[in-house]
C-alpha cells in the first residue's frame, strides 16, 4: 500500500494572548547567559504573568493520499489558515508532527513568495527555484505561466506596482504550473473575479484528475469545495470535528451555521448601514395577503420579498435588488427592479420608498435559502451601497413541499430551482 503523501499526527500549536514581553535581541541572551550560566538547564515557566494559552489547533490527526483534494471547512477563527501554515513549514508546530512526502507549493495570502522590488518575471524564476526546479525546468513552463495569469503587459514591471487582483493571477498560476507534488490554496483566490476564480477552479481539477497531484483547498465558498473536492475536513475552535465525504461534511456544517433559520426580517437598528442614495431600513417576507412570513413555506404560493428604505440624495443609476444563495452560498438568481413598461430604471423618490419583488409559486425547491439585498450605483462607475456577503442585509426562508400540481410527484425535485413548465402536443 502506498504511504500517504501527508500523515498529520497530534497536531497543536499553541499561541501566547495578553500581556507581551519585548523582543531580545542576541546579545541580550548572551549576556544573559554569561551572567547566569545556570539559567540554561533551569526549566522556565511556560507562560508571563498576564498571559494565557491559546490552542489554535489541539490533537489534530489525519492522512492525504496522492492525487486527493481535500477541502478545509471551518468558520472564521477556527485554525483552517494556522494548520496550512504548518503544512507549508511557515510556522513551528508546538505539539506532534507532520510527514510530507513531495514538494509543496503553498498560496496562502496575497504577495506570499514574491520579493516586491522584482519583476513579475523575475519572481516566476524565483518561485521555482524556491520549489526546487532547475532554470530550464521552469523555462520549460515560462510561457503557458505568463499566459494563464493574463498579465503579460506588466511582466517586467516590480510585482510592488501589482494590484492585489494581479499578485494572485499570477501567483497561482506559478503555484499550478510549476508541478509541485502538492498545491495548498487558501481562501486567497476570492481576491480574483469571477472569470479567474472558475479558471482556477479548472486548473486545480486539471492537475488532480490528470496529473495525479494532491490539493489542500481552503475556501468558504461551499459549491467550490463541493465541485472540486473528494473529501472534506471540517475544523471548529482548533480541532477537527469530522472528516469524510464533502457532500456530508458540508451538509453537517450547514446545518450547525443555520441555527437562525427561522428569522425572516430585518431592520436597520442603530443605523448601522448607512447610504444617502438608498438606507435600508427594513427587509421582510409576506405571503398575498401581505401577512409577515416567518416559517416555512409551502412553494405552490407565490412570496413577497419587501425593501422598506430611504433615499436622501437621488442618484440617476440606482439599483435596488436581492439575491439568492442556496445552504451551500451559492447564488441561485439575482433580481433588479427595472419599470418594465418604460424599459428604464426606476424612479424612486426622495424620503421613504417601498418596493417588492415577487418569487413565483412552483419556482424554489425544497431547501433552506437565503435573501441577500443589493444596493449599487451605475453609470459612470460601479459602487457597492453594502458589499455583497459581508454586510449586505439578509434574511433566511425555508421552502417545504408543494413540489408539483401533480398527486403523483411527492417528494423533493432534484435541481436548485423546480419551475412547471407549459408542455403541449404540436
Amino acid at each position: 500500500m502506498e504511504k500517504p503523501i501527508i500523515e498529520v499526527k497530534n497536531l497543536g500549536k499553541k499561541y501566547l494572548i495578553g500581556e507581551r514581553q519585548p523582543y531580545l535581541m542576541l546579545r541580550d541572551h548572551m549576556s544573559r547567559l554569561i551572567k547566569k550560566p545556570l539559567q540554561l538547564f533551569k526549566k522556565h515557566a511556560p507562560s508571563h504573568p498576564g498571559q494565557d494559552d491559546f490552542w489554535a489547533l489541539k490533537d489534530v490527526n489525519f492522512e492525504v493520499n496522492r492525487g486527493e483534494t481535500i477541502g478545509i471547512i471551518g468558520r472564521n477563527g477556527a485554525g483552517k489558515s494556522t494548520l496550512l501554515k504548518i503544512l507549508s513549514q511557515i510556522t513551528p508546530p508546538t505539539t506532534g508532527s507532520i510527514h510530507i512526502n513531495g514538494r509543496m507549493a503553498s498560496l496562502l495570502e496575497v504577495g506570499t513568495g514574491f520579493h516586491p522590488e522584482l519583476t513579475g518575471r523575475e519572481n516566476i524564476y524565483l518561485n521555482g527555484a524556491l520549489l526546487g526546479m532547475k532554470k530550464g525546468e521552469i523555462k520549460k513552463k515560462f510561457d503557458q505561466i505568463v499566459e494563464f495569469s493574463g498579465i503579460e503587459k506588466f511582466l517586467d514591471t516590480p510585482v510592488k506596482r501589482y494590484s492585489s487582483g494581479m499578485y494572485v493571477r499570477l501567483a497561482f498560476s506559478v503555484a499550478a504550473h510549476l508541478e509541485p507534488d502538492i498545491l495548498v490554496v487558501d481562501e486567497v483566490l476570492a481576491v480574483g473575479d469571477a472569470e479567474f476564480q472558475k479558471k482556477c477552479l479548472g486548473k486545480m481539477q486539471e492537475v488532480t484528475n490528470k496529473e495525479g497531484r494532491t490539493i489542500l483547498f481552503v475556501s468558504h465558498n461551499l459549491g467550490a469545495i463541493e465541485k472540486l473536492c473528494s473529501k472534506c475536513i471540517l475544523i471548529k475552535n482548533g480541532q477537527i470535528v469530522s472528516q469524510g465525504k464533502t457532500s456530508d461534511i458540508i451538509n453537517l456544517y450547514s446545518s450547525e451555521n443555520k441555527t437562525d433559520q427561522k428569522i425572516a426580517l430585518w431592520e436597520n437598528k442603530d443605523n448601522k448601514i448607512h447610504s444617502p442614495y438608498f438606507n435600508p431600513i427594513k427587509i421582510y417576507l409576506t405571503d398575498s395577503n401581505n401577512k409577515l412570513i416567518t416559517s416555512q413555506i409551502k412553494n405552490d404560493k407565490p412570496v413577497w420579498f419587501c425593501v422598506k428604505g430611504n433615499i436622501e440624495e437621488l442618484y440617476p443609476y440606482l439599483f435596488i435588488g436581492y439575491a439568492i444563495y442556496d445552504n451551500n452560498d451559492t447564488v441561485i438568481y439575482q433580481s433588479y427592479q427595472i419599470d418594465t413598461e418604460e424599459n428604464t430604471w426606476p424612479k424612486l423618490n426622495l424620503g421613504e420608498n417601498n418596493i417588492r419583488s415577487q418569487i413565483p409559486a412552483y419556482f424554489l425547491n425544497e431547501g433552506k435559502y437565503r435573501i441577500e439585498l443589493i444596493g449599487v450605483t451605475g453609470g459612470g462607475g460601479t459602487q457597492w451601497l453594502f458589499e455583497p456577503r459581508k454586510n449586505s442585509p439578509s434574511i433566511n426562508l425555508e421552502f417545504k413541499g408543494g413540489f408539483s400540481k401533480s398527486p403523483y410527484w411527492t417528494y423533493k425535485r432534484s435541481g436548485l430551482i423546480a419551475p412547471i413548465f407549459q408542455w403541449e402536443k404540436f
